[in-house]
């Protein structure tokens, strides 16, 4: 069994990447090879097949490993519902809210449960790729650290560190980082790899070596920037657009302050007859043919934050000139007569207003409804397949005339009589290539491109292995993972 971590100079310095990349590399040697983020803090999550909660950046991973995933691939999540606060997640259940100061007296209980889940995976996984969290260097952070070098200590494993170019300085980043570092955590960093970078690299390899002499490690190598690289963010919003034609749905997503699984959008952004655009504070809704309604992690201050930037009247103006709404968990309840929150579960205990466009009303309950699920559009009859993540329990009339019909025979979510409002706990409907194309007709595309989502998503892991294969060195990421024997064939490098 062989551990090999991941860590980063900054948060995005590009870690999910390459964590996703090693671990297809790894599979291509014929290597079984397991993701694992020790604590993750991030409100895009992904549903298990053993029916926990985990990031969504883990779940990708599973998928790089061919793997299904699980909740020991990340068993600390924490998903902030203000800016002091976060509901800590256990081995994908709920178990606690608590705010910072708390939760770093919680950390020697969390840490026990990430010890657990190594193990059981390090039993059955002959590598464990580890994604470290922020920066290991963070100083207020380092007691009782549980995402970065207090793991690998715990552990015993190696560290690579991974800086990105792209955002200069990227040898303050790594010397600075290092430096930070106790002599047994610097110890354990085997090597630098430097992300993002555009040029000629003949110009950057005097840094390099300076940079080796600077600090006896070596730069395990140079990964370019890559423009049209499309996976799935752990939390910040990806704005980039593939090239559209020439007649686009205009769509509008309003960018709330506890907004969760945006990555519900990222097929959206891909499709080339979909011009969608994230409206954020103090910015007007523009006219559009498709309003959609994010998820939320705290549905009764997000809708508060949407009423005073103007968008609860602009909503109602854009439905009057015959526009389409949609929302999708937390703007599903946002859709209905009221959200009561009795017991205080995303804020103070009281109930507010929801939109009122169709009737039903939502109260927050403890226990989470976490499920991966299948069933048929109402909207043609056509097949879907996603997740919920929610904790709130519509009930009420507007029901009756369901967005989805489950196979396990329920009912989900509710749309208006004159089929301008469609509302859905599922996250992740526009992976459906049938759903998504049902969808796109009802707000107002005519003749609707397919486009598969999960095939773009797999192409772009094996570019990222094709990546590692060709510009890092391999030789010595054999050895860090404990792989013996002749180097696999792997598959052609893309151009």
């Amino acid at each position: 069994m062989t551990t090999l971590m991941v860590q980063g100079t900054t948060s995005d310095a590009g870690k999910s990447t390459l964590v996703t990349a090693l671990c297809r590399w790894v599979r291509r040697q014929g290597v079984s090879v397991v993701p694992f983020k020790p604590q993750n803090m991030a409100l895009n999550s992904a549903v298990t097949a053993d029916g926990g909660e985990i990031g969504r950046a883990q779940a990708v991973q599973a998928q790089a490993c061919g793997l299904e995933p699980h909740t020991d691939m990340n068993p600390v999540l924490l998903k902030p519902n203000s800016d002091t606060g976060a509901q800590v997640i256990i081995h994908g259940r709920a178990v606690t809210t608590m705010n910072a100061v708390a939760y770093h007296d919680y950390k020697a209980i969390a840490m026990q449960a990430v010890l657990a889940s190594h193990e059981r995976l390090s039993a059955a996984y002959p590598v464990v790729m580890v994604e470290g969290a922020g920066s290991p260097a963070e100083i207020n952070l380092r007691a009782g650290d549980i995402a970065n070098m207090g793991f690998a200590e715990a552990v015993d494993c190696p560290v690579l560190l991974i800086a990105d170019i792209n955002r200069g300085g990227v040898f303050a980043h790594l010397v600075g980082t290092l430096e930070l570092l106790s002599p047994s955590e610097q110890a354990r960093v085997k090597g630098f790899v430097i992300n993002r970078f555009r040029g000629d690299l003949a110009l950057l390899q005097p840094g390099l070596d300076w940079l080796q002499a600077r600090t006896g490690k070596p730069v395990i190598g140079v990964l370019p920037y890559v423009m049209d690289l499309h996976l799935e963010a752990e939390d910040g919003l990806d704005q980039r657009q593939t090239d559209k034609a020439e007649h686009v749905l205009k769509v509008v997503v309003p960018v709330l302050p506890r907004i969760s699984n945006h990555t519900d959008f990222d097929p959206l952004r891909l499709h080339p007859q979909v011009d969608l655009q994230f409206i954020g504070p103090g910015q007007a809704i523009p006219p559009a043919d498709l309003i959609i309604l994010p998820g939320s992690k705290s549905v009764r201050s997000d809708l508060a934050y949407l009423r005073a930037n103007g968008w609860e009247t602009a909503i109602h103006r854009h439905l009057r000139y015959g526009g389409k709404l949609l929302g999708i968990c937390g703007g599903l309840q946002m859709l209905g007569q009221q959200v009561h929150d009795p017991l205080g579960l995303e804020g103070a205990p009281g109930s507010s207003a929801g939109l009122g466009l169709l009737e039903f009303e939502t109260t927050l309950e403890r226990e989470k409804q976490l499920r991966n699920v299948r069933g048929r559009l109402a909207l043609e009859d056509a097949e879907v397949s996603g997740y919920e993540i929610h904790a709130g329990v519509t009930t009420g009339a507007g029901l009756e005339y369901a967005a989805v019909y489950l196979e396990d025979g329920r009912c989900d979510g509710a749309q208006s009589l004159d089929g301008q409002v469609f509302g859905t706990y599922l996250h992740g409907l526009f992976e459906s290539p049938t759903a998504s194309s049902a969808l796109l007709r009802w707000a107002g595309v005519q003749d609707v491109q397919t486009v598969d989502y999960h095939g773009l998503r797999e192409r772009d892991i094996e570019r990222l292995a094709d990546l590692v294969e060709r510009h890092l060195d391999t030789r010595l990421l054999r050895e860090l993972c404990g792989i013996h024997g002749e180097p696999a064939a792997t598959s052609p490098i893309e151009g």
